[in-house]
Formats: C-alpha cells, structure tokens, sequence
C-alpha cells in the first residue's frame, strides 16, 4: 500500500514538471522581444521604445555602450549573439560595421519610400534615421578679408593662425574628408589639407564643443562643428552656454555649389537576428512621425522625414550634398593618407 502511494506521488511529481515546462514553453513563445544594441544615450529613446512596445506587444531589450565597442562585441558573439538591431552615428562607423559582416540586406517598403536614397545602403545592409550637417562657424567679431562660403574657403591663406579643428582621426573628419576627396579629386582635397594646416591657430585637440567655446572666446577665428553641438549650446540651461551660442556665426557651406556636408545616425539589423520579424517592425516603425521627431530632438539632430524641431530648428533651413553616405565610408582610408602627408594630427 505504501508502495502505491509512492508511485502514485512520483507520478503527481512528473505530471506538474510536464505542465510546469509545456506552461513556460508557452509563456515565452508569447512573449515577443527584440534586442537593441544602442550607442545613442538619450532619455527620449526611452519614450520610443515604450511607445512601440504599446503599440505592438514587442519589448524592447536595450543594450547600450560605444559604437566601436558594440561593434566588437557583435563581433565577437557570433552566431550566438542575442542582437537584433544595431543602431550607431556616423555613416563611416556604420560602414565599418558592414565590412566586418555584421549587417544582413533587408527589403521594406516602408523603409526605402521613407529614406531617401542618399542616405541608406544601397543593398539595404543599413538606413539613416536622422541626420547632421557639419557646418562652419566663426566669432561674430572676426574681420576677415575674404566671406566664407565654402569648406574651400577655409585654405585661403587669409585665415593664417584662425583655423582651430579637432584630430584628424575623428571619424567626423574622416568623413568630411571623404566627401571633398569625392566632391574636387584626391590632389585637391590633399591641397585644401595641406592649407588648412598652415592655418592652424593651435595643434587639434578636443571635441567640436572645445572647437566652439575657443572661436566664442576669440582665442580661434574659425572652425568646422556638427550642429547638434550647436543645438545643445542653443537650447542649454546654462548661461554660459548661451553666451558661446550668441557670440558665434553659423555659416551652412557650399549654398552655391554641392550643398553642405551631412551624415547620419543610422542602424541595420544583425546577420544572426533572433528575432528578425520584430527587428524589420521596429526599424519600420523609428520612421514613424512620432518617431522621428523623438529620435532627432534627443540629440539635437535634424529628421529625415518631416521638419526639424527643437533648438536645432533656429540654425534655418539648408542646401544639402546629396552624396550617397555609403561613400563617406568607403572612402575613409583614403582620407587617412590625405590627412597624415598634411600633417594634420
């Protein structure tokens, strides 16, 4: 009798274990996911991702950290890493994270209707969602001989010792680079380099906010700034940041020819996606009005569906080159060369 009872627990034991795993099993079939790797840091990103877990039921798993970093890691994953998305800045690291076999090619209607062909993969590896031009600014008080108007006009010898700029290895000026090697030949994108170093008020150092704050101060005449640095100081709560904003003059260059240089913030979904469906529907939806809006306004950049808002809306409407951004990436090697036999460190 004992016996029976025995058996009979042990069955009630096995039984709830089967109904214990068939009850998970289900539970995480319902529950759809997918998994973000983000170098962007912004508190409104966080209102997406809530915002398309609403509308969808699809949670958003938000890994964040450095592009080169989280390139590396995805990487070093494999084919087990648990990334869906990889969203970064600048078209030459996005670039770079293709030629290390990250991307897959996707097709969507939505995506290819809403970003314009100049700012996305062609073979869809990856798509732009916002964007930013790489402008000239200069003292509100500088007495130049000559007007600026072109990224040329920064060679001309009357900007001797006015010209302050960040490194060389900066992937913002690689790629601005990129874009005068394209737009005038190597010879001559290797001339304006040259120039432009003997113009130097000082050896390159710090990030486009240093750039700025020493053209306000006049301690330089004349740099080159992404205007989302330019929208932080504009709509900045610190007086400080104010008076850098008012003291300086943005010049949108090239109005007359190829148009200002712009880049992206963009992202493409992972070779191994575990979750492709969802990745295909979150990419979708960043393109979105709602979306959009947010994604641009958290870091001061401009939208690439519908109008800019925000601070960076004060700079004005502009011209833009409508070079492929792919470009600026494959391009990059060739801009190192250029840099280095001009001495631009």
């Amino acid at each position: 009798m004992k016996y029976c009872k025995s058996i009979d627990f042990s069955y009630f034991l096995l039984a709830s274990f089967f109904i214990f795993i068939i009850s998970y099993q289900s539970y995480a079939q319902e529950v759809e996911e997918v998994n973000v790797y983000s170098a962007r840091h912004y508190d409104t990103d966080m209102a997406l991702y809530n915002e398309f877990t609403e509308k969808t039921g699809i949670k958003v798993n938000l890994i964040e950290g450095g592009s080169d970093a989280l390139i590396e890691r995805i990487v070093n994953e494999g084919e087990f890493s648990p990334a869906d998305i990889l969203i970064t800045v600048d078209a030459g690291r996005i670039w770079r994270a293709q030629q290390k076999g990250i991307f897959q090619p996707i097709s969507s209607e939505t995506l290819n209707t809403r970003i314009p062909e100049n700012l996305r993969d062609g073979d869809g590896f990856w798509y732009g969602l916002s964007k930013r031009a790489r402008v000239i600014v200069q003292n509100k008080k500088s007495n130049f001989q000559i007007e600026i108007k072109d990224y040329e006009d920064l060679a001309d010898p009357a900007l001797k010792g006015q010209v302050c700029m960040r490194s060389s290895s900066n992937i913002y000026n690689l790629s601005l680079m990129s874009s005068l090697i394209e737009a005038n030949g190597e010879q001559k994108a290797e001339a304006w380099a040259n120039a432009v170093v003997n113009n130097f008020a000082r050896s390159p150092q710090g990030n486009d906010t240093a750039q700025l704050r020493a053209v306000a101060s006049g301690e330089c005449g004349i740099t080159v700034a992404n205007t989302y640095y330019l929208g932080r100081l504009l709509g900045s709560k610190e007086e400080k940041d104010r008076v850098t904003a008012d003291n300086l003059n943005v010049i949108f260059p090239n109005q007359n020819n190829r148009g200002s240089h712009v880049n992206i913030s963009g992202a493409g979904i992972t070779k191994y996606a575990p979750n492709f469906d969802n990745a295909l529907k979150f990419l979708d939806y960043l393109t979105s009005d709602f979306a959009q809006k947010l994604f641009a306004e958290g870091n001061n950049e401009y939208p690439i569906v519908g109008q800019a808002t925000g601070a960076i809306a004060k700079l004005g409407e502009f011209k833009e080159d409508k070079l492929n951004v792919r470009n600026l990436g494959a391009m990059q090697n060739q801009a190192v060369r250029l840099y280095d036999r001009a001495g631009w460190k």
